[in-house]
């Protein structure tokens, strides 16, 4: 008598089903399921799963938060005028509503540490964007294209690059006396500033660009320009970030010199660097004069240092290992 039972080759779809059936019973189901679960994810995803777990990094970010949000609302924290000024307070301590005393011109500290907080993010910021956009451009072009574009950027580069920062902003400084504004400092740190990440640029640029899926889009024949807006520059991305991170406390440090050696920002804008520099008189008489701006200055340079170190080396496979 023939068998009459089916067999599971006779039909396809039903050996498949009985194949699964009996691998989910021995657990190669669930050893698929892992290696799903394992597969490779792109450097960004790995990056926020480092970041998330380091306390560094909220601890970092919470401080920035803190200065931006002062920075853009400043009436949030106080609702003192830091340029309301009264000789009969000069050099008091602190007292209600006025926790942190009075300078010697009898403003009130608290407030003009809050308010100074705008003009140093915002020259931070703003030279920050400008340099990454420069030394990008600059970098970008003399990595991709090479040859004599790349000797040519990369011997301007280096002319700005010899330049010091501060000494550069310092004498342009002087020819605009009669016009120094957030904008006059920020396009003079932005002058100087971006030969540091025109060399990083340049550098992950042409790490990038001999990669496979960089030959295979021009393989495909994609556009130089297409090839490296769509492939390059997200792939080389991470190094021109953290040092943005980095620079961006570099340039509030500048501005805070410059303010400090009178050729900043003008007295009649609130910045830590003219409190600084208007406080160091007072060091041994009334040293909180000179503490709380000069507090303010290094926790919020600290927080971008601490949140550079951390995203480096989310973002360095060899350190996440």
């Amino acid at each position: 008598m023939p068998n009459s039972s089916p067999n599971p080759l006779d039909n396809p779809r039903r050996g498949q089903e009985l194949f699964i059936a009996e691998t989910d019973e021995t657990g190669l189901g669930a050893v698929d399921a892992v290696a799903d679960e394992s597969a490779p994810t792109s450097v960004w995803h790995e990056a926020w799963r480092y970041l998330r777990r380091r306390p560094l990094f909220w601890i970092s970010t919470a401080l920035i938060l803190l200065a931006i949000l002062m920075a853009a609302f400043p009436q949030l924290f106080t609702s003192t005028d830091p340029k309301l000024c009264s000789l009969s307070n000069s050099l008091d301590g602190p007292r209600s509503g006025h926790p942190f005393g009075f300078d010697r011109q009898g403003c009130d500290i608290y407030a003009r540490t809050i308010y100074g907080a705008r003009a140093s993010v915002t020259v931070g910021v703003l030279t920050t964007a400008l340099v990454v956009v420069i030394g990008t451009i600059f970098g970008a072009l003399a990595g991709f294209f090479g040859g004599l574009l790349d000797t040519l950027l990369s011997r301007v580069t280096d002319i700005f690059f010899a330049i010091p920062l501060v000494l550069a902003a310092i004498v342009i400084m002087q020819v605009f006396k009669e016009h120094r504004d957030i904008l006059t400092v920020v396009l003079v740190l932005g002058l100087f500033g971006w030969p540091n990440i025109a060399r990083i640029t340049r550098g992950a640029v042409m790490s990038v660009k001999n990669e496979e899926f960089v030959t295979a889009a021009r393989s495909l024949g994609a556009s130089r320009f297409r090839i490296l807006r769509s492939h390059i520059m997200p792939n080389a991305a991470a190094p021109i970030m953290v040092y943005a991170t980095v620079a961006l406390g570099t340039f509030i440090v500048a501005e805070a010199t410059l303010s400090f050696l009178g050729i900043g920002l003008p007295p009649s804008v609130v910045s830590w660097g003219g409190d600084i520099s208007q406080g160091q008189a007072s060091l041994r008489t009334a040293p909180q004069v000179l503490f709380y701006p000069a507090g303010a200055l290094a926790l919020t340079v600290l927080s971008f240092i601490m949140l550079s170190d951390v995203v480096r080396d989310a973002l360095d496979p060899k350190a996440r290992k």
